[in-house]
């Protein structure tokens, strides 16, 4: 039996119903792995109709979302009688719940063995903060939901990829002036061990080659423009070869990211978040896809937030929701080595 890949409904006051419309509507287009919205039927009717979108709806089981692919979008209903409300672009707590719902029923779902792979659509935090989320984001929820009870979490690390580019952020989304005290030899060595492995066991690449960007300009230039790359990410470059991972550097960021230097290596790893998401933003920015490494699972995502100011006015793109979908279906398919 064919099974689809589960996608979550994301914030419904944001541009998650209109692209998650849209990739169906391009399902033939680019040859889309079947999958299914776990949401509200009634709410995604309303929005079709709003913006002029011939979509047709059918309520299914994941066993069953496959056969209904072809003609319709299928959707499983949110769990425990959960509908939505939302009036895109207005914000609004009262939809965390089935914001919530949506990401808890997909991972149930995964980890059952009842879909292949998740993807998910853009979230708000500020909105489920409002609501008592109390997680630091996305990706923390979701590696709180792949544990056991009582367990500790997985490591998840954020893997930016595109045809053209595949980029790791080290430190993410913290203030630049907290980057030094966080970027520790250890935190390097544990993020290139996942990223290296889930390379070989998801991308099936056989010996992953990777770069390490330095922090400082010219990546320190022998310690006069800052120590770290000498004194942290040298050595924990020292500790990765000495385990067998094929990594190089601390390179200077600025001669990393240029074609010929690319295609040297499969992933980039950087020690902030703007030295890796500014180079693939500028290369792939429509069909950039957010995968999640170090899970008990596959995730994506599209790499772009809620986009609550063009919610609800037909100018949405699914450029990155469907690179999303595709890289979920080509991954769960079959290993194809499929990095930059």
């Amino acid at each position: 039996m064919t099974t689809a890949l589960a996608l979550t409904q994301g914030d419904p006051a944001g541009i998650g119903p209109e692209i998650t419309l849209r990739a169906w509507l391009a399902r033939e287009e680019h040859g889309l792995a079947p999958f299914f919205v776990i949401g509200d039927p009634e709410f995604l009717t309303r929005i079709a109709a709003r913006l002029g979108l011939a979509v047709p709806l059918a309520a299914v089981t994941p066993e069953t979302a496959a056969q209904a692919f072809t003609r319709a979008l299928p959707v499983v209903r949110l769990p425990d009688g959960l509908t939505v409300t939302a009036e895109p672009g207005t914000p609004d707590p009262a939809s965390a719940a089935g914001t919530l719902a949506s990401i808890d029923e997909a991972v149930r779902l995964v980890r059952a063995g009842r879909a292949p792979a998740l993807v998910t659509n853009p979230i708000a935090k500020h909105v489920l903060y409002e609501a008592g989320f109390r997680h630091p984001g996305h990706t923390e929820y979701l590696a709180a939901l792949a544990a056991e009870p009582g367990a500790t979490p997985p490591t998840p690390v954020m893997l930016l990829w595109s045809e053209e580019l595949a980029v790791v952020p080290v430190t993410i989304h913290v203030a630049l002036r907290r980057v030094p005290e966080l970027l520790t030899a250890d935190l390097v060595v544990e993020t290139a061990r996942i990223v290296e492995r889930d390379m070989r066991a998801r991308f099936g690449l056989g010996q992953p080659r990777l770069v390490l960007a330095g922090l400082n300009p010219h990546a320190g230039e022998a310690g006069t423009m800052g120590t770290e790359d000498r004194d942290v990410l040298a050595p924990a470059i020292e500790r990765l070869r000495a385990e067998g991972i094929a990594i190089t550097g601390p390179h200077p960021a600025d001669t990393l990211f240029h074609a010929r230097a690319r295609a040297a290596y499969d992933v980039a790893l950087a020690p902030t978040h703007d030295q890796a998401l500014i180079p693939i933003k500028t290369l792939a920015f429509d069909e950039g896809v957010n995968v999640t490494l170090g899970l008990p699972f596959l995730r994506t995502s599209p790499d772009h937030g809620t986009a609550f100011d063009i919610a609800g006015k037909g100018l949405a793109k699914p450029d990155s929701l469907i690179a999303a979908l595709k890289l979920a279906g080509r991954l769960t398919r079959a290993p194809e080595g499929v990095a930059a």
